[in-house]
């Protein structure tokens, strides 16, 4: 049965990998003390599956393909957190965790003739103590072999463990204080007062902050949208978004809040949130839409997890979900209008995807030369993640549109994270177990060291350069990469700083693992 069993396998490569990437899921959804692996199961299921049947490799350019799938995701979704961050603390929480990454290499290539390694395989150790696949692709594709990959396998346990049980040491000895996260968008209620008489929407929109948008008008006991004409009196009641401190702003010089007032009565207009899925809109901003023939004011937008402000040079994106003021009785009508389909969500334009990973694996080509000779390049990890920072950046480019819906991104690196580590685990199995029969106590305690050294850099480092805690458990979070770093640290910090550090450092590190891993093997 076993014989047979193998040899259909290593008939049956992809078989292979989707039994490891199936089997792997189900044991990185198992929580153990509160730590769970998600796709890192996958290397132990494809490692298994590899020592059983060395001959079941995927052929490489599907690991290849798979890893691309993941950074060029990544890129688009963290671009325009990355480079706005450049402004702010960002670039010192990037010296930071690159100071860690550079002294956790020196430690791997320092451990590497005590421990009976090879340079490659103190590599790996790197990589996995990092959990950062893309460098493991740079390391394997600089040595020629599969050596990286069994260091990797090896430290990789280290690598999502050790900083979730750090952190969490850390947050009980210092037990921040910690402010909850701010709103990005209020809705609210307001009463006119303050010599209002006589003046028209338009009018005091000039006089309000810039984020503020009036969106209904009650007069009369009468709810109506608000246009730019209406002639407001005392006593009307205004429904508003924009940014809280902007509300509070707006309160000041209109006049009191009264919650409900608005709300309350839909006899007249009513409120109906709608995905847009049509390819008409997307791509176009507000102020550029056709609306229906009958009165439909927009308030704001949900985008995946985020609420914006529907100002009039937003650009409509597939999946968004606009909130809209419209007559009551028709919210049927707007629904067939935009589409209303939550396929929106999946809708992805393979011409921007195509196009941008080409430009990137292309960016991954060129030659950078070294100190001492020798040369370097992004290859095709570094390069499409380079790439995909700045058009997820950019945001559009004429026609084309370089974001990605936030679900799609996900499926689209998920996806591509497990196939790159399955066939990357299938392909090791065997050297892997030959490996650490040998000497594996020795590679265990060297993949421990090489992780605490990252770790308590970061984390001592930023609590002496007294980094807000959120932000450095983000930090510390990108410093590594896994997601379930990630989850940990926004249970210890339930603020949106976390994801904020976390995207600063992920891919700009990423970049520096790469580069690092490269010069360390030529």
């Amino acid at each position: 049965m076993l014989d047979f069993l193998r040899t259909l396998l290593e008939a049956s490569p992809l078989l292979a990998l989707f039994l490891a990437i199936a089997t792997g899921y189900a044991i990185g959804q198992i929580s153990f003390a509160g730590v769970s692996f998600g796709a890192g199961a996958v290397l132990l299921t494809g490692l298994i599956i590899g020592a059983f049947a060395p001959k079941a490799a995927p052929p490489g350019l599907v690991g290849t393909l798979g890893l691309v799938m993941f950074v060029y995701g990544v890129g688009i979704q963290f671009g325009p957190q990355f480079f706005t961050s450049l402004r702010g603390p960002g670039l010192k929480y990037i010296a930071l965790t690159t100071v860690a990454v550079i002294a956790s290499l020196l430690v791997a290539m320092s451990l590497a003739s005590p421990l009976g390694i090879s340079l490659a395989t103190a590599a790996g150790l790197f990589a996995g103590s990092g959990t950062s696949t893309p460098t493991l692709q740079a390391a394997l594709a600089a040595a020629g072999n599969q050596d990286p990959a069994i260091g990797y396998s090896v430290s990789y346990p280290f690598g999502v463990i050790g900083p979730i049980v750090l952190m969490t040491i850390m947050t009980a000895l210092v037990k921040p204080k910690l402010n909850p996260p701010p709103q990005s968008l209020r809705v609210a209620e307001l009463t006119l007062e303050h010599g209002t008489r006589g003046r028209t929407v338009g009018e005091l929109s000039v006089n309000l902050p810039a984020d503020v948008k009036i969106v209904a008008v009650r007069h009369n006991h009468v709810n109506m949208p608000a246009t730019a004409e209406t002639i407001l009196q005392e006593g009307d009641g205004l429904l508003v978004t924009g940014s809280p401190a902007s509300i509070e702003q707006a309160k000041a010089s209109v006049g009191r809040e009264e919650p409900g007032r608005l709300s309350r009565d839909r006899s007249s207009y009513d409120a109906v949130r709608v995905y847009v899925s049509k390819a008409a809109f997307i791509g176009k901003p507000l102020r550029d839409i056709s609306l229906p023939d009958f009165p439909v004011v927009i308030s704001h937008v949900r985008r995946g997890d985020l609420e914006l402000i529907a100002t009039p040079d937003l650009t409509l994106e597939f999946g968004d979900r606009l909130v809209a003021l419209i007559p009551a009785g028709r919210q049927a009508e707007v629904r067939r209008y935009f589409g209303d389909s939550i396929k929106g969500n999946a809708e992805l334009s393979f011409v921007s995807i195509g196009v941008g990973i080409a430009l990137g694996l292309l960016l991954g080509m060129i030659p950078v030369p070294l100190p001492g000779g020798g040369t370097c390049s992004l290859g095709v990890a570094g390069g499409p993640l380079v790439m995909a920072l700045v058009l997820g950046w950019l945001g559009r480019t004429g026609p084309i549109g370089w974001g990605i819906p936030v679900v799609a991104n996900l499926v689209l690196r998920n996806l591509g994270l497990a196939v790159f580590i399955g066939s990357v685990a299938i392909g090791a199995g065997s050297p892997f177990v030959q490996t650490v029969a040998t000497n594996g106590i020795q590679i265990l305690l060297g993949g421990a060291a090489v992780l605490l050294t990252l770790v308590l850099i970061v984390l001592g480092g930023g609590y002496l350069l007294r980094i807000p805690f959120d932000d450095l458990l983000g930090v510390c979070a990108g410093s590594t990469g896994n997601p379930a770093i990630l989850a940990t640290a926004s249970r210890l910090a339930p603020t949106d700083r976390t994801d904020l550090g976390y995207a600063i450092c992920f891919p700009s590190i990423t970049v520096v693992k790469i580069i690092a891993v490269q010069v360390l093997l030529n």
